[in-house]
């Protein structure tokens, strides 16, 4: 195998990552239905499964500890940050050629709720749908 090919592999290969990592980021932040809980409305949830898990009977006991997982892991992940804004750099410069290699129309780019202006920075063009 050549250095070009080689070269060619491992860039193909840094495409598909920035294009995952940013579909990836998208899905985990797309707006959710109903209204937004806060933090203080889950730490004031995690406080009343404390108060009820002693008295419990098992099964409420097993669909309380889940919810507290659930609750646990919300609080987790709104805390960490996601530099969105460098992960949309990475995928605006690796959509276009990675859309043309494999064949991805701007229509399913769209589906999966990449913004149109963002598909402008990145030159992938309407057409071929």
């Amino acid at each position: 195998m050549s250095d070009s090919h080689k070269a060619a592999l491992a860039e193909g290969r840094e495409q598909g990552r920035a294009v995952r990592r940013y579909l990836e980021a998208l899905d985990a932040h797309k707006p959710k239905r109903g209204r937004k809980r806060t933090m203080e409305s889950v730490e004031r949830r995690l406080q009343l499964i404390d108060q009820k898990l002693p008295d419990a009977d098992p099964l409420t006991r097993l669909h309380l500890v889940q919810e507290r997982m659930d609750l646990v892991n919300e609080l987790e992940s709104a805390e960490t940050v996601v530099d969105l804004q460098a992960l949309e750099d990475a995928f605006v410069a690796a959509a276009a050629p990675y859309g043309q290699r494999k064949g991805v129309s701007y229509g399913a780019w769209r589906q999966l709720g990449v913004d149109p202006a963002v598909l402008r920075r990145a030159n992938v063009r309407r057409g071929g749908d």
